[in-house]
């Protein structure tokens, strides 16, 4: 797995491939920011849960899919400051989930999410509490791009500001590995210059590599509402699903989002999450590292159990 600070973790090690054996032998502790950052894990997770409402669902399903919900419909399922503790959570269980291929993040009641419980952002207002929160949740984010899944964003309905930024975080078929699926009628919007302020949850620096500087400009500095056209034209989104009726009834867009998902998981856990992983190196590191991790991974999967039942079961070309 590709962990926090990965280049200064290699520059710094005299074996870099020993290096890389041990960290993907183990999930992250953290990204980005450590205490060498003057940031303290402890304390804005006190502070955060100071101000509860709603909770982020997990469910990991025997088919490796897990389905992660953002639940606050009250509030069109805003974040509360309980509630990104509650991601840092589950992204440490899908971190040390040894079955998981896949994951769709969604939010409850046909609404994804749209950014930060006011109430607690004006309670965490200071310059110096806010850099903590945003120190927070990059650090989350990043280790949910890094998770050694394949991820989809189902949007249904707004995905509003911070919400704008958590879609950036999944997927497939651009530089993240997260692939976003937009429902009919939905809207992506960063809507942060209205707020006085700019994506602070690694949403822009995630943006630019999606849909390159000029159109991140105009998402950002246009606070422009990217329907699902827009998104397909700018590659903000990969796909626009509709509400499908078939026999058995009307197919919802979760099962179309598992159904479209299933086909990139298919196979053993071990070998889909090789394959995310060698993505991932490729991705964030210089070549030559990638090069490296990519012997290291796929040193994991050669002679094991799906490999040698392949051969098995293919004993010669056709």
């Amino acid at each position: 797995m590709v962990l926090c600070a990965l280049r200064r973790q290699l520059l710094r090690s005299g074996s870099r491939c020993g290096t890389w054996t041990r960290l993907l032998q183990r999930p992250s502790s953290g990204c980005v920011y450590s205490s060498t950052d003057g940031f303290n894990h402890q304390e804005i997770r006190e502070k955060l849960q100071a101000f509860p409402g709603g909770s982020i669902d997990l469910l990991k399903q025997d088919s490796g899919i897990a389905v992660l919900t953002i639940n606050n419909p009250s509030r069109m399922n805003a974040f509360s400051g309980s509630m990104m503790v509650d991601l840092e959570e589950r992204v440490t269980q899908l971190e040390n989930w040894t079955g998981g291929k896949g994951l769709i993040v969604q939010g409850a009641a046909e609404t994804f999410c749209s950014g930060s419980d006011l109430n607690a952002v004006r309670a965490i207002s200071n310059p110096q509490d806010g850099m903590k929160m945003c120190m927070f949740m990059q650090n989350t984010l990043t280790r949910l791009v890094r998770l050694p899944l394949i991820s989809v964003a189902l949007v249904e309905g707004r995905a509003l500001g911070g919400g704008a930024e958590l879609t950036t975080a999944c997927d497939f078929s651009k530089p993240y590995a997260i692939l976003r699926l937009m429902a009919s009628g939905s809207v992506i919007q960063f809507v942060h210059k209205h707020m006085g302020l700019v994506p602070g949850w690694g949403g822009a620096a995630r943006l630019v590599r999606l849909v390159g500087s000029q159109n991140a400009l105009k998402l950002l500095g246009g606070a422009v509402k990217v329907d699902p056209e827009l998104g397909l034209h700018i590659g903000l989104s990969d796909e626009v699903l509709e509400a499908q009726q078939e026999a058995e009834g009307v197919v919802t867009l979760l099962q179309q989002a598992e159904n479209w998902l299933s086909r990139y998981t298919k196979g053993p856990a071990p070998v889909i999450q090789a394959v995310k992983k060698v993505v991932l190196s490729g991705r964030e590191l210089p070549l030559s590292d990638a090069l490296r991790t990519e012997k290291d991974v796929f040193g994991t999967v050669w002679g094991g159990p799906a490999n040698l039942q392949a051969l098995a079961s293919k004993p010669k070309h056709k």
